[in-house]
């Protein structure tokens, strides 16, 4: 069979390269061309465009970019007409997927969505398109079924794939791993200020801002794979800090407390059972345009699926040096971090069990033989 993904980032090419596993093991005959990253580039396959190339966060940032975006998506659609895949498989990503998608339905192709786009944030309208140009949607948040279920579209949820990719990962030797990467013998508090380069500009110099703060501490940045070290170098100015490229699960590992910025980052922190808090900084305009549309009580992950407060989240005018060194002075004592670790568990519990990957790929190979 011949299967066209499209991922747009960082976490989209993590999953996206765990399902063509279990595609490959399905299918193993199956002929996958996709848009995604290095990690999906490794499976094998053939790799239309890196999402580096494509990664714009913000409402203002699409709308400055809109020409670009509207080259790309006329570039998808032609590249899928010459490919002729028996099936479309979306991760995420709703802006540009959920426009192939309507495109790719109205020429008869099977549209497979994996990781449903959050329509249960903002827009629910959108439920109405993916009724029409989805033919099957599969959720990996425990939530997002019964949200479903109340517009009479039957999805099917498979769990949550990071389950697997921490559990599957390589192991490290700890001494041989600070021994590697430089790093004291002090307690590492990372910091995981996103992969695009609009969310890191906003967030990093923020994160650093505490560094003389806490001197008994070492401060390491996980880079993404998507940035070079040299534009992080620019917001460095302080001797305690480190940085380490493409190991955020390897630096999680050796981790006392981190500082993420909102998004996936927030759940692998909590399932490698790491204290956090959450931080969040967008453009001006774009802020002001989501606070208007998004309807939801919290924005990171761990937050929502537990629907209560479990770890601190700084939003925009709340995110400053004062309110940044009082949560993390917080999540470094004790009776915090003791109730931070039971509520990891049980969030863990909610995600369900290992297999996200194989489910959802015996799932379209049976709907597409």
């Amino acid at each position: 069979m011949k299967y066209y993904i499209i991922a747009g980032e960082a976490s989209g090419d993590l999953h996206g390269s765990n399902l063509m596993k279990a595609l490959l093991k399905q299918d193993d005959k199956a002929d996958i061309r996709f848009w995604g990253g290095d990690l999906m580039q490794s499976i094998g396959g053939d790799l239309v465009m890196h999402y580096k190339e494509r990664q714009f966060m913000g409402f203002a940032e699409v709308i400055f970019n809109l020409r670009k975006i509207l080259g790309l998506i006329k570039f998808c659609k032609s590249d899928i007409e010459k490919f002729q895949p028996d099936v479309i498989i979306f991760i995420d990503n709703s802006g540009f997927n959920l426009r192939i998608a309507k495109w790719a339905k109205e020429l008869n192709y099977k549209t497979h969505y994996y990781i449903s786009p959050q329509v249960w944030a903002s827009r629910a309208n959108r439920v109405d398109k993916i009724k029409r140009y989805v033919d099957a949607m599969y959720c990996i948040l425990p939530f997002e079924k019964a949200f479903y279920d109340t517009y009479d579209y039957d999805v099917n949820f498979v769990g949550h794939p990071l389950i697997d990719a921490i559990a599957d990962r390589p192991q490290i030797d700890l001494k041989s791993f600070r021994k590697e990467h430089q790093l004291s013998d002090k307690p590492i508090i990372a910091l995981l200020p996103g992969s695009r380069k609009q969310e890191i500009t906003k967030m990093l110099g923020i994160m650093l801002s505490l560094v003389n703060s806490f001197k008994d501490y070492q401060f390491v940045i996980a880079g993404a794979p998507s940035q070079d070290y040299d534009f992080y170098k620019s917001f460095i100015k302080q001797d305690n800090v480190s940085f380490i490229s493409n190991k955020t699960y390897d630096l999680l590992t050796i981790s006392t407390a981190a500082l993420v910025t909102s998004g996936t980052a927030t759940l692998e922190t909590a399932l490698f059972k790491v204290p956090q808090v959450v931080c969040y900084k967008a453009n001006a305009i774009s802020y002001q345009i989501a606070k208007r549309i998004i309807t939801l009580k919290y924005i990171s992950l761990v937050n929502l699926i537990m629907d209560r407060e479990v770890v601190t989240e700084l939003i925009q005018g709340d995110l400053n040096k004062k309110r940044l060194k009082k949560e993390l002075t917080a999540i470094l004592q004790t009776e915090k971090r003791e109730q931070l670790f039971l509520d990891y568990y049980d969030l863990e519990l909610k995600l369900g069990g290992r297999g996200a990957s194989e489910k959802t790929a015996e799932l379209i190979f049976n709907a597409i033989s």
